[in-house]
């Protein structure tokens, strides 16, 4: 979008009411038939009341039904949409009546929310809750409180952090950077390295807390030869919780077993091999 100095500009007040409305209820309203469509309308409606007058009640009415429509996307990265149609709404403010046609916004939400969701929900949802998580256990797991508290500072910083930057990428820069910073391949490059990271992390927590053993030992002429010690142990410490925990990843991984079904499998499993007096 070009450079207009006539372009009516909302307040900052009324910008970071948008981000905040957006980022704390996005999902107000959720619903099968729109999703988070009243929740993007919410994060408009701080925008809307700024850059039109009080008595423009038919400017009002028209911006606000222009919000009302479906949308779906991951709310962090997200928000770099709100802020693209804050800018836009800005313009329409302005004069340019194009911008208000129902193709120029619902294209620009539609065809952004679908890659932006896809890069979002892998980062969010994939990689940083589940580290940050083992970190917060790792400490929690020891009785130590610093656990959920560092997890909840940490998530809550980086999102805030994350958010604020989204938003306001798309409100400065437009579409333009929105699509540079989805096809930059830096976003991967960051994926990438947590995922690694994350590798790392899950581990050293399978090492700590996946617990297995086995109870089999043999009396031989030489004394008692315990098969986890002597044998397990010897060749590699921590050998049976490793081969539990690529068993459960390969069965919900590749034979698409449900989680619930998972650990009904473990318990039952566990406890035959219990009263059987394996482990």
């Amino acid at each position: 979008m070009s450079e207009n100095t006539t372009v009516k500009k909302a307040s900052k007040k009324a910008v970071l009411k948008s981000f905040l409305n957006w980022l704390f209820m996005a999902h107000s309203c959720y619903n099968y038939e729109r999703l988070q469509g009243i929740g993007f309308l919410h994060a408009m409606a701080p925008i809307i009341n700024d850059i039109y007058d009080k008595d423009d009640v038919e400017g009002r009415t028209e911006a606000l039904q222009r919000h009302t429509a479906f949308f779906n996307t991951e709310p962090r990265l997200g928000s770099m949409i709100v802020g693209l149609c804050a800018a836009m709404e800005e313009r329409i403010a302005s004069g340019e009546k194009e911008l208000a046609g129902e193709d120029a916004m619902a294209s620009i939400k539609y065809g952004l929310m679908g890659p932006i969701s896809g890069i979002g929900d892998t980062f969010i949802q994939a990689i940083l809750s589940p580290l940050l998580l083992s970190m917060g256990l790792g400490l929690a797991i020891d009785g130590n409180l610093l656990g959920p508290v560092l997890y909840l500072v940490l998530f809550i910083g980086i999102i805030l952090v994350l958010g604020y930057e989204c938003y306001m990428l798309g409100y400065k820069k437009g579409d333009e950077a929105i699509l540079n910073f989805i096809e930059s391949g830096v976003i991967r490059k960051i994926i990438s390295g947590a995922g690694i990271m994350g590798c790392t992390v899950m581990g050293a927590l399978v090492a700590n807390f996946v617990s297995l053993s086995t109870t089999v030992s043999f009396e031989m002429t030489t004394g008692t030869f315990d098969l986890q010690t002597n044998f397990f142990d010897a060749i590699m410490p921590k050998m049976l919780p490793m081969v539990l925990t690529l068993l459960v990843y390969t069965g919900m991984k590749k034979k698409d077993i449900s989680a619930l079904k998972m650990m009904g499998i473990l318990i039952v499993v566990g406890a035959v091999l219990g009263i059987i007096g394996l482990i």
